[in-house]
């Protein structure tokens, strides 16, 4: 509908799928929180265990366009659609999700986030395959989460936005780290140099200066009416450094061991 908006496409039929209820829904299981792809992302805002299940998603959904919006958009259509500056899409790869892929008269599917996000608004879906399960791991124990982002008024597709999650072990080392960005590429992507800067070691403000500076240098920004390249590079920088502090004060010590 997004495209049909933007008069960017014109198809031949329009499908509705709302009537395929086994889509909907959402369930926590031993392996994580199941998400159908018809499932509205309201129906997760209003969920009241989602916070303790899976933090990041619960602080990030408020930031999703509005909440007459978040009413009927659904996870699966954010996460097809492959907006850049959607959350969706930096959630997924941040949580390390899996997806499923029905292929019309084939065997289903299952891709990683890392490789569903191919380009702008493109994915690994093919012509007759079709996104119908997010499939989340559980939320790792004594994490620390944050996301930030900016945009221009509260509601509006991001300009820029930082998602991370960071664990710490017994001696306060680093033994995670994702840091994932979105609205600044053709795509929601992971800042994997920065995160191997900061594994195995004792996180203090030298060392995130230099995680900082590794993160910098792998960006490679989108220009377009909204912001130019590097007024986004910019604020990816300011972001990041903004997501240090909320995320190490909320990541326990010892928080990789079970």
């Amino acid at each position: 509908m997004p495209m049909l908006n933007f008069r960017a496409l014109t198809p031949g039929a329009i499908i509705d799928i709302n009537s395929i209820t086994v889509l909907s829904g959402h369930e926590y299981t031993d392996s994580g929180l199941v998400i159908g792809a018809l499932t509205r992302q309201q129906v997760l805002e209003d969920d009241i265990y989602l916070r303790s299940r899976q933090p990041l998603i619960a602080e990030t959904i408020p930031f999703i366009a509005h909440r007459a919006i978040r009413n009927r958009g659904t996870v699966g259509g954010s996460l097809a659609h492959a907006d850049p500056a959607a959350e969706w899409g930096a959630l997924a790869i941040t949580l390390e999700t899996e997806l499923t892929l029905k292929k019309h008269k084939g065997a289903d599917r299952v891709i990683a986030a890392r490789d569903f996000f191919r380009g702008l608004l493109e994915t690994a879906l093919s012509p007759d395959e079709m996104l119908t399960q997010t499939r989340v791991p559980p939320w790792p124990e004594g994490a620390g989460w944050s996301v930030v982002e900016f945009s221009r008024r509260h509601g509006d597709f991001a300009l820029a936005g930082v998602m991370r999650m960071i664990r710490r072990d017994q001696e306060g080392a680093c033994s995670d780290a994702r840091i994932s960005l979105f609205g600044v590429g053709a795509a929601p992507f992971r800042l994997y140099r920065a995160e191997g800067e900061l594994r195995g070691q004792i996180l203090n403000s030298a060392i995130m200066r230099q995680a900082v500076s590794a993160a910098v240098s792998d960006i490679s920004p989108l220009e377009d009416s909204h912001a130019s390249a590097e007024y986004r590079r910019h604020l990816a920088t300011v972001l990041i450094e903004r997501s240090v502090t909320e995320s190490l004060a909320r990541a326990h010590v010892g928080s990789n061991v079970n």
